[in-house]
This record gives C-alpha cells, structure tokens and sequence, in this order.
C-alpha cells in the first residue's frame, strides 16, 4: 500500500513546484511590463515615477494592514504576523532599512523607464559583484577566486551590453546610471536586512509591512522636491477610472512578486530561486525583444548569456561553499 501511494505523492510534489515556479515566473514577468507601461508609455503619459512607486508602496502597505486585522479577526484563515509600525522603538530600528529599500525600488523603476525591458536585466546585473564588495567591507567575509571569477563575467558582460546597447536608439544613459545605482542599494538592502530582522522577530512579512509603511512617508518629501505632485495634480487623466485602476494594478503585481518570490523559497530553495531567476530573466528579455519588435546584435545577445552563466555558477558556488562550510562545522562538533 506504500508503495502505491509514494509515487502519487512525489508527483503531487512536482506539480506543486512546477506550479509555483510558473507562478513566479508570470507574475514578476507581468509585473516588469505593467510598470514599463506605467512609467513610460504613451497611454498613461505621466511623467511621475516617484509617484508611481510611491503608489505601489501605497497599495502594499493596505494589503499588510488588511491581512494583518483580517489574521486578529479569523485567525485560521489568514496568518499574518502581529506588529505596530507606529511604535517609536520599531520606527527607530527599520528606518535606516526602509531608507535604502526606498532608494533601491526608486531607483530600480527609475531604470526602467528610461531602459527597455529587454536591457533591464542586464542594466541591473551588478548586484551580485556590490553583494560580494559589501561583505567584505562591512561583514568581512573574504570571497573565493571562483567568486571573483564570476563576478568578473558577470561585469563584463554588463560592460559589453552596455556597449552594444549604446550603439541602439533605445539607449539611456541616465537609465543605466540608475540601473547600477538600483544594483548597489539592493545589495546593501540585502546585507542590513540581515541585521534588521531580529528587531522584528526574524519575520519577513512585518519587516515588509514595515518597509512599506515608512516608504509611503519617505516618497512625500522626495515628490515635493521634484515637482511631481504638481506634475501629478495638472495630469489630464487623473480622475479617469482606469488610470486608478492601472495603478492599483501595479500595486498588487508588486506586492505579489513579494509573496511569490517567498513562496518559491519556501518550496524549493534559495539557490534554486536565484537560478529560476536568473532563467526567468532569460525569458523576459527574449519576451520583451519579441512584444517590442526589437533587432538585437549577437554581441548584444553574447552579453546577456555571460551574465546570465556569471549569476547562475556564482549562484552555484556559493551553494557550495555554504554546504561545504556546514559540513566541516557538523565535524567538527562530532570530533
């Protein structure tokens, strides 16, 4: 009788995987494109960056707080961790994280307005060399040379992306500037999450609830001195149903993609969602040069696949590393 019923419950196992890695797959390809949408199309036209994100930031911080009163009222229907984001002693110890978690989504949308969705990727692939500078710097944890050797595929084929991609109309200066700058804060984001988190009780959830919350404060500041809220307020479709709705949209994609994004951890594991990333990120530049008519040279091409080996085999050896690492302190404990 076992062993009828274990085959049924292996595949039910892979179904679900393949399940969640496919949702993960749409709904952050989704989301890619309906902020391209956002932000730079004509049919919105509205040059307001900071407020679109400031929106999302918006539409995040309610879908925590609803779970948040909906897991106090029906407690086995929704699991939601509890938290107040007004306690002065949590503002105190999240706002230096919400900081760059502002500047790293800021700066992430900025780059994709002003780049292509099919050179989004690669316009942002410098995070895992700033990850490797940064634990150094402020963790001290020294890299390995098969670490560094990735890291240097993976900067020149950003370096040669850049190139073949300067050579296009679609080039952008200013969008690439803030590609490596979105680069840089996520892996600062990253490194003092780490270090954020157990002011929170290791939750992820409040941290994001958090973050969401301080973000919708910060970006008022940042709209004034910008001039988009008057931007905003002369816009000519600003009372126009689907203009609200569009940004709701792009609200719920980008608290969406948050959920997936841990969901797809918590049933496969890291490495595996850092290497359906990195395939996923193929697909969206293959799906972007089709949806957008684009003609890309093969250098251009080139410069995509030795970023993309670049992020998957340091992806790779740090799993190594990791088990490696592990198994000498288990032996260490058992001598």
């Amino acid at each position: 009788m076992y062993t009828s019923l274990h085959p049924e419950n292996l595949v039910s196992k892979y179904i679900r995987i393949f399940l969640v890695v496919a949702a993960y797959w749409i709904t952050s390809i989704v989301t890619v494109f309906v902020n391209k949408a956002l932000l730079s199309s004509d049919a919105v036209n509205l040059d307001a960056p900071l407020f679109v994100t400031w929106f999302q930031c918006v539409v995040s911080a309610a879908i925590c707080f609803a779970m948040s009163k909906m897991s106090q009222l029906c407690p086995s229907l929704v699991s939601f961790p509890k938290g107040n984001p007004m306690e002065m002693e949590t503002f105190k110890n999240v706002l230096p994280l919400s900081v760059l978690f502002t500047t790293m989504i800021a700066t992430n949308n900025l780059c994709l307005k002003y780049v292509g969705v099919a050179f989004y990727y690669v316009g942002r692939s410098l995070t895992t060399v700033f990850n490797l500078i940064f634990s150094y710097i402020l963790l001290g944890e020294k890299a390995s040379v098969h670490s560094l050797l990735c890291c240097g595929l993976i900067v020149g084929g950003f370096w040669l992306g850049v190139d073949q991609e300067s050579v296009t109309d679609s080039f952008s200066l200013v969008g690439t500037v803030f590609g490596v700058i979105g680069s840089l804060s996520l892996s600062l984001f990253s490194i003092y999450t780490k270090k954020t988190l157990p002011h929170v009780n290791q939750e992820v959830w409040l941290l994001s609830y958090y973050n969401n919350v301080y973000s919708c404060l910060l970006f008022i500041p940042m709209m004034l001195y910008t001039g988009e809220l008057k931007t905003v307020a002369h816009y000519i479709h600003l009372f126009e149903p689907w203009f609200w709705s569009a940004l709701t949209i792009g609200g719920v994609c980008g608290f969406a993609i948050g959920f997936m994004t841990s969901l797809q951890i918590k049933v496969t594991s890291p490495l595996t969602h850092n290497i359906s990333g990195t395939a996923k990120a193929c697909a969206q530049t293959v799906i972007a040069t089709k949806w957008y008519a684009e003609t890309k040279s093969f250098l251009w091409w080139l410069s995509n696949i030795i970023v993309l080996a670049g992020s998957a085999l340091y992806a790779r050896i740090k799993q190594m590393e990791m088990e490696k690492k592990h198994n000498e302190q288990v032996l260490s404990q058992k001598i």
